[in-house]
């Protein structure tokens, strides 16, 4: 979540000709603080899930110690957390089921742990109808592998799109959307400039990653909406394309993924 007030962040995404946001939540908390965020706001809609990095063991974690000396507080069972989560995905202002999937590059989980977490929020898009948007990071294998065994639903977003050429090809013939952020402007970032050259125009989105992933020219600054023009401009300098096409084009996917907005 960007430390700023909403309204702040939204009126500065106005000026850059950014009408809608989708604030997305990675914990049980910040998934509550999305859908309110949602609800309070008109231009912004949400998406809520257990980021893969956030996840826990399916069993029985250990009791927490007692608190000055009080009684020990029961752990909250993930089944009780992914049924708040779909509670939040059934609200109409909550439009994806994000961020899940996997991520090996960090060891915060158990691949197996998060593989399990993943699978169980496949179901919740299923069930309340709504877009999945992934998490995938160095687990390109396994994301594809799930949603091919398991069935995706019928609209996939691959959040912060991580792969190559080879990747988005792959993703297009699944018909998976895939997001591209500020990284894509980053000099070293040429893999994922062929991916994005590789990607078909009407399966492309563009976000922030806000506070993170900062395009060029404003690296160092903290990221926001208002700066996912700049990454739209990188894009369709990549994809030889005039920027208006492309605006119009990631426009229109966000509605088919997003919408009715």
């Amino acid at each position: 979540m960007i430390d700023l007030p909403v309204p702040a962040v939204l009126a500065a995404a106005r000026a850059a000709g950014i009408a809608r946001v989708v604030t997305v939540g990675t914990t049980l908390e910040s998934s509550r603080w999305s859908a309110r965020c949602a609800e309070e706001h008109d231009a912004v809609y949400a998406a809520v899930a257990i980021h893969p990095s956030e996840v826990f063991a399916r069993g029985d974690d250990p009791p927490e110690p007692p608190a000055h000396g009080g009684a020990a507080r029961p752990p909250v069972p993930p089944w009780e957390v992914l049924a708040a989560i779909e509670a939040l995905a059934s609200r109409p202002r909550v439009r994806a089921v994000g961020e899940t999937g996997l991520d090996y590059y960090r060891d915060h989980a158990a691949p197996d742990v998060q593989r399990w977490w993943f699978r169980e929020h496949i179901k919740i898009a299923k069930r309340t109808g709504k877009a999945l948007m992934i998490h995938d990071r160095e687990a390109h294998e396994d994301v594809l592998g799930i949603l091919e065994a398991d069935g995706p639903p019928p609209r996939v977003v691959f959040h912060c799109f991580s792969g190559d050429a080879a990747m988005a090809k792959r993703c297009a013939e699944a018909g998976y959307v895939m997001s591209f952020a500020g990284n894509v402007t980053f000099p070293s970032a040429q893999p994922l400039r062929d991916a994005a050259a590789a990607a078909p125009p009407d399966l492309i989105l563009i976000e922030t990653d806000a506070p993170f992933l900062t395009p060029v020219p404003n690296r160092g600054k903290p990221n926001e909406p208002a700066l996912a023009a700049d990454t739209l401009r990188r894009v369709a300098e990549v994809k030889g394309m005039d920027v208006a096409d492309l605006c119009d084009a990631v426009t229109a996917t966000a509605a088919r993924v997003f919408g009715p907005w």
